[in-house]
């Protein structure tokens, strides 16, 4: 384990290497922590708290250990960012400067991959429901592929446009991995895509689409789930496509789904196995001569980002627990309440000390759910601390929301010791602005 000076003495670095905080970072010399080479405690201390924080090379690093991962299996392929997990415009910059593709689910998602500067060919679109608004974006657009994912679907897209357009099929393949239901999306009974049995209606699907002069069927697409930790569910789901795929199938979008670790006991997979067992699938089903398509989005974000907060109360209950409140809770990471997600949390003004009391990190909202780590191990909180939780860069900013009338954070990127604000808070005007 790495070691800082502090105060004379040698100080154990025990987040050196943490899994779950990002690439880099550190306690500093002045014994606090160290993201993308900026000091926490001070920067909330000029941005306030919540805040979310981002290492900028972290979230470089990442994409392009996917890049390259493909490019050491000599791959034909896209690496697509899945933007949901943080559809923020600084953050489709970064992964467009990156060399990566991305997917979007929604309008507003295509917006700002647009205005963000990613080539529209690049650009692929999902949606268990796209309205007619929406296709025509797309359509209009030049996007790379529409994804397709119902029969209305497809006599929608055929009624609105005007010229072609490459689509892929969606197709549910009939595995369910080891992940939370709420994000399991590959079994049959699903509100996406086309069900790969002889009920499930992709074999027909297949047939309509082929027969439609206004829709190039050109691929096959599935996405079994997210948080995943084992691999061979992927080789399942690509033979259930290589059932239903001709000779029109010239791409093979897998999807996303690698899990990554939220707490230091996680243990995913390397982003190398995970990228090689699907190139491997496709290879040993469709052959050498198909587009491979990977969707990967928390894997991406996830441990590249923290959360800040300021702990506002502390509450012992003799006997049954003892609370600290921050200044933040469901409405800046609701994954805890909506999931059972797990997260850690450390003291960023003292990390490397040693851990003594246990403590529940609740949050400010008016909710007894409102609960952001239980039972966690921390050096002894107290008012005014700077608290962290480490892993939120996937889905915190994408499901923030104004619950009790709380503003949301800004997010900030750091690298080299350099903080540039790319997301600024709300304000209580912003609370108003769309009222008329």
């Amino acid at each position: 384990m790495a070691e800082q000076v502090h105060s004379g003495a040698p100080v154990r670095d025990p987040i050196a290497d943490s899994l779950v905080l990002p690439i880099g970072s550190r306690v500093n010399e002045h014994g606090r922590l160290e993201v993308g080479g900026c000091d926490v405690v001070e920067l909330v201390e000029e941005h306030g708290t919540p805040a979310y924080i981002y290492a900028e090379d972290d979230l470089r690093a990442r994409a392009r250990a996917y890049r390259e991962a493909f490019e050491r299996r000599g791959v034909d392929g896209e690496v697509l960012f899945a933007s949901k997990a943080f559809p923020a415009t600084a953050a489709y910059k970064l992964f467009a400067e990156e060399g990566l593709s991305v997917d979007v689910a929604s309008g507003g998602e295509l917006h700002i991959a647009l205005a963000a500067g990613f080539e529209p060919s690049r650009i692929h679109m999902h949606g268990n429901n796209k309205s007619d608004e929406e296709i025509l974006m797309a359509a209009r657009a030049g996007i790379g592929h529409l994804i397709l994912d119902s029969f209305d679907e497809i006599e929608r897209a055929e009624r609105l446009l005007d010229e072609p357009m490459k689509v892929l099929i969606r197709v549910t393949p009939g595995v369910k991995p080891s992940t939370h239901d709420f994000i399991t999306t590959g079994q049959l009974d699903s509100k996406f895509g086309f069900g790969a049995g002889d009920a499930g209606g992709a074999a027909r699907a297949i047939e309509r689409v082929l027969a439609s002069d206004k829709l190039e069927l050109v691929g096959l697409h599935a996405h079994i789930g997210s948080q995943i930790f084992e691999l061979e569910p992927y080789r399942l789901a690509i033979s259930a496509l290589g059932e239903l795929a001709g000779g029109w199938c010239r791409v093979v979008d897998v999807g996303g789904g690698l899990g990554v670790a939220y707490t230091e006991e996680d243990r995913p997979p390397a982003i190398d196995d995970y990228v090689g067992t699907k190139v491997a699938g496709v290879r040993e089903v469709f052959g050498d001569e198909v587009r491979i398509l990977i969707e990967p989005g928390r894997s991406l974000v996830a441990n590249a980002g923290v959360t800040a907060y300021r702990v506002g109360t502390v509450k012992e209950i003799p006997g049954v627990r003892t609370y600290i409140a921050v200044d933040g809770g469901m409405s800046d990471n609701l994954r805890p309440m909506l999931y059972g997600s797990r997260y850690e949390a450390l003291i960023a003004d003292r990390p490397a000390a040693e851990p003594d009391t246990t403590v529940t990190v609740a949050g400010m909202h008016c909710e007894s759910g409102d609960v952001l780590v239980r039972d966690a191990l921390m050096a002894n909180p107290a008012v005014g601390d700077v608290l962290v939780t480490p892993a939120t860069g996937a889905y915190g900013h994408a499901m923030a929301n104004n619950y009790n009338g709380v503003t949301r954070p800004p997010v900030i990127f750091c690298r080299d010791g350099v903080a540039r604000q790319v997301v600024r808070r709300e304000t209580f005007d912003d609370l108003t602005a769309r009222d008329v």
